[in-house]
């Protein structure tokens, strides 16, 4: 085992910005004492375990507290975001039925930049996303959201903050649309959830975006994020029991018994449910705040460096810990893949091209190694602007002409570019990404990148033949 996590990316080293969140040996070694004492425990039974049903209610509760409720909002315990929020675009579509009997396809309002699992629930759930761009400053919109609400409409949201470029949406405009029209309206906090209330206290601008704003219903919460949990954690929360009540799903008829569940899945692990509420415990709302200021200057550290590198810039005006580096005159995808040759592990985003930073405590003491590759990075790209020039010319002509050819001739020219750059059917993983991303953002046809994308997906989940 330790000889195939060679290849991994390397976490404990705090070069990777995204996926893992270390709270440090001492909380690790407490949390994972935790998990592993109830371990072979089961939540899917309330009743059998009320050990856990109690840690439960009390995550539920000091999570409420933290986000502005009072003692009428209810939540679940989940395995993460995803399911956090597929839970409340559940409630809601099963609210609407009950309560406002729209007709046709149900509908949810969503900024560009929300999270990809709420069309991933409209997917699941048969209802229909409808997108609205975000302004230039990154933020979801709420007056073009309004002209987007129809008779179907059921459902607003807003992000706390947006996982793209870490700013937190104007959730007061948004829940005031969601009131004044009768719409559930559910804020993502996935990210956010247990950062945002200590940075505000901690005095840095923080936009209005929990329960203390009229008009929110539901949000969603990860403890395995800044909560500083182990995998997998999350908390989904409703204004009031009623609500909450739709997320839940009960069948009385089965030969084995009635069956009642809370969330998406049957069995729970109470070992996640466990360390959530340890940990809690264990670090409170001074621990918390410890964290988020060593979190925040460490943010701080890395957005003036950035500043004083020319060609790379942060995008919008993050509101805390989440950011992401963009270049004008640079192709940032090749400054990643730079990074990457360096050990680095970093997300790629696209509209606009960007690398995607998530700054957490194990990055703590370690932004200088970060900045210095980053520089390093970025004179390596610039040094090269003839491969560059030649790349993005390639690019250029390839967009145009699939754009002008009939669509069967584009989807077999785009399949084989694919499979010899290591995408789709047939190709290995690129080790380089600046002209996997070039490529993809020049298809004319998304449906033929969702095929890649899903093909992609079936081969690394294979065993190898050999």
């Amino acid at each position: 085992m330790d000889a195939a996590a060679v290849e991994d990316a390397r976490w404990r080293d705090g070069k990777t910005m995204s996926l893992v969140f270390d709270p440090g040996e001492e909380i690790a070694a407490f949390t994972k004492q935790a998990y592993t004492r109830f371990f072979s425990e089961n939540a899917l039974n309330p009743s059998a375990f009320p050990s856990l049903r109690r840690f439960e209610n009390e995550v539920v509760a000091m999570t409420a507290q933290l986000l502005g409720g009072d003692r009428r909002v209810v939540g679940t315990m989940t395995s993460g975001g995803s399911e956090s929020i597929l839970l409340a675009v559940k409630a809601a579509r099963d609210w609407a039925a009950a309560e406002r009997r729209v007709r046709g396809v149900p509908q949810i309002v969503l900024p560009r930049s929300a999270h990809p699992a709420f069309p991933k629930a409209c997917s699941y759930f048969g209802l229909e996303p409808v997108f609205v761009p975000v302004r230039e400053d990154f933020r979801a919109d709420p007056l073009a959201m309004r002209r987007t609400i129809t008779s179907r409409t059921i459902l607003v949201v807003g992000s706390a903050p947006a996982y793209p470029q870490g700013v937190v949406d104007p959730i007061d405009e948004i829940a005031d649309l969601a009131r004044r029209n009768g719409l559930w309206c559910h804020v993502d906090a996935c990210v956010g959830g247990f950062m945002l209330p200590f940075v505000r206290e901690l005095g840095w601008p923080v936009p209005p975006f929990d329960f203390s704003v009229p008009g929110v219903v539901s949000m969603s919460a990860d403890l395995h994020k800044y909560g500083y949990s182990a995998k997998g954690a999350s908390v989904v929360l409703f204004r009031d029991a009623r609500r909450r009540r739709y997320s839940f799903y009960a069948f009385t008829d089965w030969p084995g018994g009635i069956y009642a569940s809370s969330t998406m899945t049957g069995t729970r692990p109470g070992g996640a449910i466990a360390a959530a509420w340890a940990v809690m415990q264990h670090l409170g709302r001074d621990g918390y705040r410890s964290i988020t200021r060593e979190v925040m200057d460490a943010t701080q550290e890395i957005r003036r460096g950035v500043a004083e590198i020319e060609g790379v810039e942060v995008l919008g005006e993050p509101h805390m810990s989440v950011l992401a580096l963009g270049s004008r005159s640079l192709d940032i995808y090749a400054v990643g893949d730079e990074l990457t040759a360096r050990g680095w592990h970093i997300d790629r985003q696209q509209r606009p091209a960007s690398l995607h930073l998530t700054v957490q405590r194990g990055h703590v003491g370690r932004t200088q190694a970060f900045l210095t590759d980053l520089r390093a990075a970025v004179g390596a790209v610039g040094h090269e602007p003839g491969r560059r020039w030649l790349e993005r010319s390639a690019l250029a002509v390839t967009g145009a002409a699939l754009r002008m050819l009939p669509g069967r001739v584009t989807r077999a020219l785009t399949l084989g570019a694919a499979s010899r750059m290591g995408i789709g059917e047939g190709g290995s993983l690129p080790a380089r990404s600046a002209p996997m991303y070039g490529m993809m953002a020049s298809l004319p046809n998304r449906g033929d990148l969702k095929e890649l994308v899903l093909d992609a997906l079936d081969r690394m989940t294979r065993l190898d033949d050999t």
